[in-house]
């Protein structure tokens, strides 16, 4: 049937609803092998193609101790994020963490959710080709408005502002800091 392929919808608009002010964090679970040892997360693997299939410690910052990675790019981030003096602590979220709905009831689920001192983020790592990807783009315009209304509500109750970083994976250097990529990659 072509028609699925074939359909596109657009949301004219979201509704907002905060039910608490917070939501616990969900277990993470992962598969992996059983002879295979967790990584130093500041390693790089020999075959990056076979990231997937290992899970990664030693991380300061990280609101969990056990973290995989679907790219190199999200582990080159991760080693950003634990070395940036301005990040207090990050996260890759858990399925269902996060309730961000870009095409009826389709959810996203940001790759990152970081803390600094003065603002809190959600990061997606992106190919540069996939940036102007009609989903990538629905998503980005989802998460940019849940941002806005987190902040609304963070603004009410002494909380921090929200924004959402999309960054081409090209950008993501070992010479980065957070501040650098949300000057350059920043959705208002």
């Amino acid at each position: 049937m072509q028609l699925p392929e074939h359909r596109w919808e657009k949301a004219t608009g979201y509704k907002a609803t905060v039910s608490k002010g917070f939501s616990a964090l969900k277990e993470n679970a992962y598969t992996a092998n059983a002879t295979d040892e967790i990584k130093p997360f500041r390693m790089t693997v020999s075959d990056p193609t076979n990231i997937k299939r290992y899970v990664f410690g030693g991380f300061s910052k990280c609101l969990y101790d056990k973290q995989k990675f679907d790219v190199d790019t999200e582990r080159r981030f991760a080693v950003i994020l634990e070395d940036d003096g301005d990040v207090l602590k990050w996260f890759k979220p858990a399925r269902n963490q996060f309730q961000i709905y870009y095409n009826k009831d389709a959810a996203y689920e940001p790759d990152f959710v970081v803390e600094t001192k003065k603002q809190l983020f959600l990061c997606e790592p992106k190919r540069a080709d996939q940036m102007q990807n009609p989903e990538v783009v629905a998503k980005r315009t989802a998460a940019g408005e849940w941002c806005k209304h987190a902040t609304e509500h963070a603004d009410q109750h002494g909380g921090k502002k929200w924004s959402y970083l999309l960054i081409p994976h090209d950008a993501i250097t070992g010479n980065m800091t957070l501040e650098g990529l949300a000057s350059r990659f920043a959705v208002s």
